[in-house]
């Protein structure tokens, strides 16, 4: 499991819009990762159109900004539309993203036990070094809180 001053795990990954992304190839830039457990859900709608809305912020504070869950492409793709969301979506089908991030976890929901995605943030800096962590996220707040971080970057 990554932790605070550790480099990041490198990735490559597709991203809504019919490209992919690897993390080593944005060096220089600052990136934030976000981990939710599934599209057109309401705590991930409400997390993604809050970071699509606040989007131009991270740029202009020199970051990009990239949503993550197992969802197939064309459900990332079906959720961005309905939405609007401008906030670019990677998929994780095959698990090994959110495994290396280690926000694949056992859930209890309801006595029930099941494997999902825990809500959990990345800022990486400009030199591919895990800045900060957060983890168990509670979506009120908290886009405008990894700004901030990464403002301060």
């Amino acid at each position: 499991m990554p932790e605070i001053s550790q480099h990041a795990p490198d990735f490559t990954a597709p991203v809504t819009g019919g490209r992919h992304v690897t993390l080593s190839e944005l060096k220089g830039k600052a990136v934030v990762l976000y981990f939710y457990p599934r599209d057109d859900t309401p705590g991930c709608t409400k997390e993604a159109i809050g970071f699509s809305e606040h989007l131009q912020a991270f740029k202009d504070a020199g970051a990009v900004v990239f949503g993550v869950s197992r969802d197939t492409m064309a459900k990332h793709d079906k959720f961005t539309a309905k939405h609007e969301l401008t906030v670019p979506l990677l998929t994780d089908d095959e698990g090994t993203l959110t495994e290396s991030y280690g926000v694949w976890v056992e859930k209890n929901m309801y006595g029930k036990k099941s494997m999902g995605i825990e809500r959990a943030t990345f800022l990486i800096d400009a030199q591919g070094t895990i800045a900060q962590i957060w983890r168990k996220v509670k979506v009120p707040g908290h886009v405008e809180e990894v700004l901030e971080a990464v403002r301060a970057l």
